[in-house]
């Protein structure tokens, strides 16, 4: 018998929730392929194996944060029309519902999907929530949308992002986010941006505590009120960040194959999770970019049993506490929480 592949299959069947997954690193390879060969993109070969090396993490490349953000360079070059967008997010969540997520909050940057057809954000927010909606309601899983912005873009394309935001709650968005490079760029003049998208009822959750330290964790929860951290591994360096965080009771997006993708972390039974987990923190397992890191969620979990000192049973806690942290409304939540507990049987 097979113990690690009845286990990879327990995980496979196990209903899961996903609180941090991009939209533009989640694109099926194929459907790269497709996009190249109709818009004529210039390739050796339109094959799968040709592209992979240029948008995927692979085996033997360097671990740096350099090669990690040149896979996303070369993905922005495929958003070309709404058609895709839409394709994309259509395929984003099938692929998702495969794997039976049962709730996702799925994000997005507006900025990097409509540069190339010089679309609005409003238009963009509307072709995702769109597709959103009737996706999820044909493949029986829950779906909300983050909407993210940049921190090394300029303040007026985050309050351009925060009002196609605010414009399409009514379809499913439910927070904001900031990614980016945190170590050269503070969260801090974006801080009237959040406001705003928390006055009109949106939640906020930051990157940080990534690529820079725990003071990038605190900047997130004292400059634009985070209520989520997305990452958020480094805030271990400081006991008192720690502590912050565990009295508001701030929960992490830990997602760690991109820790290593990204070089952040040596290897995946070096990551700083255990820590985490032992210092009370509520945590959550996420992929951050399957197309990129060549990962599902269940290949995830299944890498945390994998090297990391975790069971069957902590796999089911971080789920658990991933339907505490959704960002829905309370009624909403608990009945989440109730489903999974049923669901998980704990």
């Amino acid at each position: 018998m097979d113990v690690q592949h009845d286990l990879y299959e327990t995980i496979r069947a196990m209903p899961k929730i996903e609180l941090h997954r991009h939209l533009e690193g989640s694109v099926r390879l194929n459907t790269l392929i497709d996009i190249a060969r109709d818009f004529g993109m210039e390739m050796p070969e339109y094959h799968p194996d040709v592209l992979r090396p240029f948008v995927q993490m692979m085996p033997d490349e360097p671990r740096t944060w350099q090669n990690f953000l040149a896979k996303f360079r070369v993905l922005r070059q495929f958003f070309l029309s709404p058609n895709i967008i839409r394709r994309i997010t259509r395929e984003v969540i099938e692929d998702a519902a495969d794997d039976n997520i049962k709730y996702m909050e799925l994000r997005f940057t507006p900025r990097a999907l409509c540069n190339s057809i010089k679309a609005t954000p409003d238009e963009v927010v509307r072709w995702v929530c769109e597709t959103a909606l009737e996706t999820a309601q044909a493949h029986d899983i829950q779906v909300r949308l983050i909407v993210s912005m940049n921190r090394h873009e300029s303040v007026e394309v985050g309050e351009a992002v925060t009002r196609a935001a605010i414009a399409h709650m009514h379809m499913g968005v439910v927070a904001i986010d900031l990614a980016g490079n945190e170590s050269d760029y503070t969260a801090y003049p974006f801080r009237h941006v959040f406001q705003m998208g928390r006055a009109a009822g949106l939640h906020v959750t930051l990157h940080a505590g990534e690529w820079e330290g725990a003071d990038s964790v605190w900047d997130a929860i004292s400059n634009v009120g985070s209520e989520r951290i997305g990452h958020g591994i480094r805030a271990i360096e400081d006991a008192g960040v720690v502590n912050v965080l565990l009295q508001r009771n701030i929960t992490l997006e830990v997602c760690p194959s991109s820790n290593v993708d990204s070089g952040v972390v040596k290897h995946l039974s070096a990551h700083q999770l255990p820590i985490l987990v032992a210092s009370g923190l509520p945590i959550t397992i996420n992929t951050d970019d399957p197309l990129v890191s060549g990962i599902s969620l269940s290949d995830e979990l299944m890498r945390v049993l994998q090297y990391l000192p975790f069971t069957l049973d902590d796999i089911k806690q971080f789920i658990l506490n991933a339907a505490k942290s959704a960002f829905i409304p309370d009624d909403e939540r608990q009945a989440l929480i109730t489903q999974f507990k049923d669901w998980l049987k704990i």
